[in-house]
């Protein structure tokens, strides 16, 4: 793989439920919704569990997705193509957390800064 290691890990306070936020981080429909600059493949199951695989699409960089790991408050991603490592998320009530380790041409922080963003405004917009 191309590019340099790069690893970064954010928290932020979101107004949601631990029960909204599970919704949005491991409902395929849900995360198409607030992930908007990330095309992913149809023919998904509903609910991320372990084995899954998303295929998605940045621009011209084809990221592949499998869950590796789907609990009550996480989920990790095992990413490989435009990006060898892994992407893992946890949350609670009015909080989300989000770590990303891997080897990439791509901005790894940038586009974890713009995930987070995009998620906490589609959060703030369903409760309004």
């Amino acid at each position: 793989m191309f590019g340099t290691f790069q690893q970064s890990s954010l928290r932020i306070e979101v107004e949601a439920s631990e029960a909204t936020l599970t919704k949005a981080l491991t409902d395929v429909n849900e995360l198409q919704k607030w992930l908007w600059f990330e095309r992913f493949s149809i023919g998904y199951p509903e609910t991320l569990t372990p084995g899954v695989k998303l295929k998605g699409q940045v621009g011209l960089v084809t990221i592949q997705h499998e869950v590796e790991l789907s609990e009550p408050h996480r989920v990790r991603f095992l990413l490989s193509q435009g990006i060898d490592g892994f992407h893992e998320w946890a949350w609670g009530d009015g909080w989300v957390q989000s770590r990303i380790e891997g080897i990439s041409l791509l901005p790894l922080n940038l586009g974890q800064t713009a995930t987070l963003l995009s998620l906490k405004q589609y959060l703030q917009s369903k409760a309004a």
